[in-house]
């Protein structure tokens, strides 16, 4: 398996992440393990694992300086897109999360047990049947439009909790038609080394 460590290491200093070495080397697991899944489950339609390393694992990190609260959910994660990388770099919070897929949940978690991410909880589920304890933040990477994701996941969210929406291009249109009782409170362009797509995060909360 070749060395990814320092393109990982190299594209965080980039982004201006502190991630302690133990905690880059369990990215770099977590890579391998994709790597190695994908070939049998197409769990994502990226391919090269030097693309995989901007596109998933910088590009779910580049939220990290924002993502606030104890309980946060990762809603439509795929292969655990961005929540496994969060569930590595903040370990003292705890991460959910959750997708209607049996093969994407079922790798995360083998993920889960080899990387022994005690803070991580996998739900194979459709978000809206999914009825927990509301979360701190509930954060949504290339789910569905903004109504659709509240719409969807406004339950799941606690009354001052707030949703993190990740997208690519700033969604002028989304946000003007954006459904009563809800808010835009933030807006940030990330900046992702080795990805020409714009990204954006938008931070959402009830009006």
């Amino acid at each position: 398996m070749k060395d990814y460590s320092a393109q990982l290491a190299r594209q965080l200093q980039q982004m201006g992440l502190t991630i302690t070495a133990e905690q880059q080397q369990q990215l770099i697991a977590y890579l391998e393990l994709l790597i190695k899944w994908n070939k049998a489950y197409n769990l994502t339609a990226v391919r090269d694992p030097q693309e995989m390393i901007s596109r998933h694992l910088a590009d779910s990190l580049s939220i990290l300086p924002y993502v606030e609260g104890q309980r946060i959910i990762d809603v439509g994660s795929g292969p655990g897109l961005p929540g496994i990388p969060l569930a590595i770099c903040k370990p003292d919070c705890q991460i959910t999360t959750i997708d209607s897929n049996g093969k994407k949940t079922r790798f995360q978690q083998q993920v889960k047990l080899e990387l022994g991410l005690t803070n991580l909880t996998v739900v194979h589920s459709r978000v809206e049947a999914y009825k927990p304890e509301p979360f701190d933040a509930v954060i949504s990477r290339a789910f569905a439009s903004l109504n659709d994701m509240l719409d969807w996941t406004h339950h799941l969210c606690a009354d001052k909790g707030i949703f993190l929406a990740m997208k690519g291009l700033y969604p002028e249109q989304e946000i003007s038609t954006l459904r009563n009782g809800f808010c835009v409170k933030q807006t940030h362009s990330l900046s992702v080394p080795e990805c020409d797509a714009e990204r954006h995060l938008l931070i959402l909360g009830r009006a």
